[in-house]
């Protein structure tokens, strides 16, 4: 099965309801299948290898999404936000696609050569085309073939362009999701980019639940607020940053009546800002979901009826899976491993490796990206409970190594933020001639508190007192922000540059 039938099932079973957009101006399912039909001839008559996206997130991602199914080549989905020498990197591995740009992005859409289109044109074309002649004959899309290319953020490395296949994408959707589940009122709305897995899997998973989604691309939580009630959005996204500045935000009112699901993933979450958060909507349903690009989204969630019982419970090892990701969602298999690649028992930490139909097989020109019996090695690491409920402790190139001992940063930081004048923090490894590395900290304030040098003090006290010595940060800095991409991912190499920087000037 390939995506072009998860929209055909869409457009048959309930082609009149809206599905992307507002509820005033929105496409309806049947709509989009129009719209990528005529998308499908645009690509056909340019003769198109791939539809690249270089847009802000919107009604033209997803046709360009099915556009590109249909036509049966990959969706390319790009960092607008990169500079532009990568930019022109990027786009100059595709030579042939079809491209929808923003006019600000056009520049690097002509240095690479290929004709560009801007999103309303885009859906201008696509309609005009789907009017003024037949659907192409699609033939056989194979479940194999390439339905997306992501490339990964390159916050340790240069961006990899991970291969998404129809099977791989079709396989999760199918394992998480029932068709036509959602009630024609439900709306959801996700503040992601469009080159983040989430952006992909939601535009599938939503529409396949005939669920309408709305985009919030420039988020504030007064923004956010706003749209929950105006639009009467039953089920929503956020990133952890996102839910702590909803709930520390001063005088803000949130009462979001209508409602009924919140899922968060791509960082770490306080565990007080979920507690917080579970307690002001009790009609909310939570979900925690943990996933990378590399294995089409979601591998494993924490659901509602898990959130609600750990809060409740007064046995600290229930309560503490408010901190974990959950457990693996159907068809996928983790296990943790030692550094020689054995696994290790409940409750030892090591590397996180999984396996499922939904994880990709290649890296674009890289080959195999799965050891011989097909497991994908996450460079996460972390550790399962008796339970199987995952604990993440960071990405292994984020260890610390000061002496002999390795030191998970995400460790100090949970000390950190569960702080009550902490409203964001990340530890790091800084080079230091006796150690090899030293341990430093960024702290945010919460706002109305002030972090002076006594406060930081205190902050160091409090972890020495929580963990050991050989863990306390030698040294903790307030910031007024942290680092952090568009998806809440912590960019741990600014964050060492900036404490450089102000090394050098002290």
């Amino acid at each position: 099965m390939n995506l072009s039938v998860l929209l055909d099932m869409a457009a048959d079973g309930f082609g009149e309801r809206v599905v992307v957009g507002t509820r005033a101006e929105g496409l309806t399912a049947g709509r989009v299948r129009e719209l990528a039909a005529g998308g499908a001839s645009l690509v056909a008559e340019a003769g198109a290898d791939a539809v690249l996206y270089l847009a802000v997130n919107g009604p033209a991602f997803t046709v360009a999404l099915f556009t590109a199914a249909r036509a049966g080549v990959p969706l390319v989905p790009v960092n607008y936000r990169l500079g532009a020498a990568q930019l022109d990197h990027l786009v100059a591995q595709h030579p042939k696609a079809l491209v929808v740009a923003d006019a600000a992005q056009a520049a690097a859409a002509q240095r690479a050569g290929p004709a560009f289109r801007t999103p309303d044109e885009f859906l201008r074309d696509a309609a005009a085309a789907a009017v003024e002649s037949a659907p192409p004959d699609e033939g056989f899309v194979d479940p194999d073939s390439a339905a997306v290319i992501i490339y990964t953020s390159g916050t340790t490395s240069a961006p990899k362009g991970v291969v998404l296949r129809h099977a791989n994408l079709v396989s999760y959707v199918l394992g998480t999701v029932e068709f036509a589940g959602a009630e024609e009122a439900e709306a959801a709305v996700m503040s992601v980019p469009p080159y983040h897995i989430a952006a992909v899997s939601n535009a599938l998973t939503n529409l396949y639940a005939g669920r309408r989604v709305l985009v919030l691309e420039s988020f504030t939580p007064a923004g956010w607020i706003d749209l929950v009630r105006r639009e009467e959005v039953t089920n929503a996204m956020v990133v952890p940053t996102m839910l702590a500045r909803i709930m520390d935000e001063p005088g803000l009112d949130r009462a979001v009546p209508s409602l009924r699901s919140l899922a968060y993933g791509g960082a770490a979450m306080p565990r007080r800002i979920v507690e917080q958060a579970l307690r002001e909507w009790p009609h909310v349903g939570f979900v925690n979901a943990y996933g990378l690009t590399e294995t089409s989204s979601t591998v494993t969630v924490l659901g509602p009826d898990e959130h609600r019982a750990a809060l409740d419970s007064a046995d600290e090892a229930v309560r503490g899976r408010l901190s974990s990701a959950g457990r693996a969602v159907p068809g996928i298999e983790i296990e943790v491993r030692d550094e020689d690649g054995a696994p290790v028992p409940a409750g030892v930490p090591g590397r996180i490796w999984v396996r499922g139909e939904q994880v990709p097989t290649e890296y674009a020109g890289r080959g195999s990206s799965l050891d011989g019996a097909g497991w994908f090695d996450t460079r996460d690491q972390g550790r399962l409970d008796a339970e199987g409920y995952l604990f993440l402790e960071g990405r292994i190139d984020d260890t610390i190594i000061r002496g002999a001992e390795n030191i998970a940063p995400a460790e100090i930081e949970d000390v950190l933020l569960a702080h009550p004048d902490v409203a964001d923090a990340v530890v790091v490894g800084v080079p230091d001639e006796e150690w090899g590395q030293r341990i430093e900290a960024v702290v945010v304030a919460r706002p109305g508190t002030d972090l002076d040098a006594a406060a930081l003090d205190g902050l160091r006290e409090t972890v020495r007192a929580t963990l050991r010595s050989s863990k306390t940060p030698d040294r903790i800095r307030a910031w007024a922000e942290i680092p952090r991409s568009p998806t809440g991912k912590l960019l741990r190499r600014d964050v060492v540059a900036g404490l450089a920087l102000a090394e050098q000037v002290r």
